[in-house]
Formats: C-alpha cells, sequence, structure tokens
C-alpha cells in the first residue's frame, strides 16, 4: 500500500506541474500577444531606434553646408586676390619682376596672399595654401603671360562624418584674371571676317606701348604675311592666328580672347542738309570752315589748309589729300558720309602729304577725328596710305570700313586709335595712344576675370 501511495502522489504531481506550466505558458503567450496588439508605444521605440540615424544625417547636413559656406567664402578670396594681382601687373607690367614661364614673383605673391587673407584665408594658417602662377598652369590660358591664376585650398576636419570617414576634407577654390590696362590703338570690329587684321609684306607696324585687338572669331582672323614685323604691348584674337612670327608682344599673343566692346558705339554724328560747297578743292594757302562738302574734298600739292573747329561733312565721294599738301586743325571732326544713301564717302590720302589734325576734347564728337557713317557697306574703302607725316589726335573711327593704313610719325607721344571693320597694315606704320586730355575712349578692357 505504501508503494501505491507514492505512485499516486508523484503522478499526482507530476500532473499538477504539466498543468502550471501550461498555464504559465499560456499567461505567457497572453502578454506576448497583447504587447505584439498593442501599438501604443511604438513610435517611441521606433523614435528610440533611429535617433542615432537622425542626429548623424542632421550633422552631416549641417557639415556639407559647412563646406559649402567655406567654398564659396574661398572662390570670392581667390577671385579677389587673381583680379587684385593681375591689375597690379597691369599697372606695372615688367617692374614686377616677371618673365613668361617664371610663375610668380615676391610683389604679386604678396599682394594675392594679403587680399585672401582679409577674407580669413590667410597662407600657412589654419590648413589654408594660396597659390599664384603666371601665367596659370591649368585651363585655356596657360600660354598668356598677364594671365594670372589664384588657387586657395584649406583642409576642413571632419566633425560628425567622421562616423564614417577619417580622412580629412580639402576645399580647393580657382580663379583666373587678365592682367588688362585698356590701353588698346588699333581695333578690328568685324566679327567673322578670316584677316580682320593684316599685317602683310614687309610692313613694320610699331604700337608703342599699346594693343591690336581683333573680334573676328574665324580661324585666321589675325594674318600675318611676308616679313612683316609688328611690335605691340599685347595682341587679343578672338578667333585664331595665322602666320605670327613677325608678332612681337610684350604681354603676349592671345586667341580665344574676349570680344572688345566698340567704344564709341553709342556715339552719333549730328544731322546735316544742304551743301556749302561742292567738289571742293585746294592747292593753295586757306582757311576753310564747317560745313557740307558735297561730292568729296581735294587737297592737291601746295595746299596749306587750315581747319577752323568743328564738324565738317563731307556728303559722298572721296576725301583726298595728294602729296605735298598739309592739313592742319584743333578741335575737327570729319564725317564721311551720304545724304542719299549710296555713294558714301571715303578717304584716300597719299605719300608725302601732311597732316596734324586733333579730335575735340570735349562735346558728342569729343575724341574722334575721322567718323565714318555707320549707314555706309561693309568694306568701304579708307585707304591711309601716307607717311610719318600723319598725326591724329583722336580716333580714327570707320566701324564699317576696309581701312588699309601705312603711316603715323615715329613717337609715342602721339594719341592715335583706329578702329575699323577690318584692318590691313601695307606700309610702316606707327601708332600710340598717349591720350590723356585728348577725349577719346579707352579700347579694351580693365583687368578681368577670366575663369
Amino acid at each position: 500500500m505504501k508503494y501505491d501511495f507514492e505512485c499516486e502522489f508523484a503522478a499526482t504531481a507530476l500532473s499538477r506541474v504539466k498543468r502550471g506550466a501550461a498555464q504559465t505558458g499560456a499567461k505567457l503567450r497572453g502578454l506576448i500577444g497583447r504587447l505584439y496588439a498593442d501599438r501604443s508605444g511604438n513610435y517611441l521605440m521606433i523614435t528610440a531606434i533611429i535617433s542615432p540615424v537622425l542626429v548623424g544625417m542632421v550633422g552631416l547636413g549641417t557639415e556639407n553646408g559647412l563646406w559649402l559656406y567655406t567654398h564659396q567664402t574661398a572662390q570670392s578670396a581667390a577671385d579677389a586676390a587673381a583680379f587684385s594681382a593681375a591689375q597690379n601687373f597691369s599697372m606695372n607690367g615688367e617692374n614686377v619682376g616677371l618673365s613668361l614661364g617664371s610663375g610668380s614673383s615676391s610683389n604679386l605673391v604678396k599682394e594675392a596672399n594679403a587680399i585672401a587673407a582679409s577674407y580669413g584665408f590667410a597662407h600657412g594658417q589654419n590648413g589654408v595654401t594660396v597659390t599664384l602662377n603666371r601665367p596659370p598652369k591649368s585651363g585655356n590660358l596657360t600660354t598668356t603671360p598677364n594671365a594670372i591664376e589664384v588657387i586657395v585650398t584649406q583642409v576642413q576636419p571632419r566633425l560628425f562624418s567622421a562616423l564614417w570617414n577619417q580622412d580629412s576634407v580639402t576645399i580647393t577654390s580657382r580663379s583666373v584674371a587678365l592682367g588688362n590696362a585698356a590701353k588698346g590703338c588699333v581695333l578690328a570690329l568685324d566679327r567673322t571676317a578670316s584677316s580682320a587684321a593684316l599685317a602683310g609684306g614687309s610692313t613694320t607696324v610699331n604700337l608703342n606701348n599699346c594693343d591690336l585687338y581683333d573680334d573676328s572669331g574665324d580661324a585666321s582672323a589675325l594674318n600675318g604675311n611676308g616679313s612683316a614685323n609688328v611690335t605691340a604691348r599685347q595682341v587679343g584674337v578672338v578667333g585664331g592666328a595665322t602666320g605670327t612670327s613677325g608678332f612681337h608682344a610684350t604681354m603676349g599673343i592671345t586667341t580665344g580672347f574676349p570680344v572688345v566692346p566698340d567704344p564709341y558705339a553709342s556715339v552719333n554724328f549730328p544731322s546735316f542738309s544742304g551743301c556749302n560747297q561742292t567738289n571742293f578743292s585746294a592747292k593753295t594757302i586757306t582757311t576753310i570752315n564747317p560745313g557740307v562738302y558735297c561730292k568729296g574734298m581735294t587737297f592737291n600739292s601746295g595746299a596749306i589748309v587750315t581747319f577752323t573747329p568743328g564738324v565738317y561733312h563731307v556728303d559722298r565721294g572721296t576725301f583726298t589729300v595728294n602729296g605735298g599738301a598739309t592739313l592742319q586743325g584743333v578741335g575737327v571732326t570729319i564725317v564721311l558720309t551720304s545724304s542719299t544713301g549710296s555713294n558714301y564717302a571715303t578717304v584716300k590720302l597719299n605719300g608725302g602729304s601732311i597732316l596734324d589734325l586733333v579730335a575735340p576734347s570735349t562735346g558728342t564728337l569729343a575724341g574722334i577725328v575721322f567718323f565714318g557713317d555707320r549707314n555706309a557697306p561693309v568694306g568701304t574703302s579708307y585707304k591711309f596710305n601716307g607717311d610719318s607725316g600723319q598725326v591724329y589726335g583722336g580716333a580714327v573711327y570707320l566701324p564699317k570700313g576696309a581701312v588699309e593704313w601705312a603711316g603715323g610719325a615715329g613717337t609715342a607721344t602721339n594719341c592715335t586709335q583706329i578702329i575699323g571693320d577690318t584692318i590691313s597694315f601695307t606700309g610702316s606704320s606707327n601708332v600710340a595712344v598717349n591720350c590723356t586730355g585728348y577725349g577719346t575712349r579707352a579700347i579694351g578692357f580693365s583687368t578681368t576675370l577670366a575663369e
């Protein structure tokens, strides 16, 4: 009996344990089910799980914004430093101690460093490096002597992004400026012509410390042939250049140059009517007055003609100056035009003539000594084939003209600007633009940002 009692007791205890385990399991499953079904705490749990990711994303966005701001500020520093250094170079030229390919000089480097530092990028501090190159080491102006490249870099430590990448970030900004002093004396305006600026044969052209600009985008916009020899401060061509072995420019020949605007595009000559004289001719000493001269003007050998100040409208025909004639006058503008819309007045100056004409220094036509009508056909012929007896104080402005030029006094103290649709140098010429007090407008750019 004892044995049977013990067995029954054990069986009963085991049965109770099983029932208790089953009940506990059921309760646990019920609790888990209730937890699973309960949505009230999901957002809190999800937020707790993704909070580190959200904080990291916000931090990374903030860090990228800081990098962007630093880059923008560094770009402003590079632009200002390049501009200032280029302006220094354009004003001082060889005085800054540079030759093509020399890289940089202490004066320009000091200029660039000082400007960059004013923007908070001091060379050698806080991971900043300021580099100056003349000419640039990269880009489209690597052979342009008056192009100044400034590169500003700064090493930035990582903040939040250091969780993913330990490498530092380098911010780099680059700028290139062209150093110009707006010293153009020759400008060919045609935008498409081949040989828009031409020096041919045995021509010797001396542009005394001034520039030649060619707005044509043609592959052969600038052309030198034969034994032509051209000396200038700078030559800038929108398109390409051929046969330039005879061109010598202290600041280089630059192709791909920006279009140089017509400085007198907004100037118009006064209207006129009638004829004060027709087929005017002079061969003795005489003084003439402003007015309308119809069907041309001719000045023959022996003529010594003084122009009183004012505007001389040449209405059709040719303004002809033969050898042995002398023309002189101050405050004079000669307008080459047509009252009929055809047979626009042209110019033919021959060797042996002497001209000393100075434009008005004030007023609507300030600085213009010859003014060709813009309504004339493109390619209208203007031949200034004189010699060293030609002296013009101001601009020979012929925007639609095919200008042939030979002559000019051999001095660097004169003020002469030659502006035409196309310009061909056909003989020995001397041109300079010491134009203070003449009322002329500058040809070319002041210092400009190019890249």
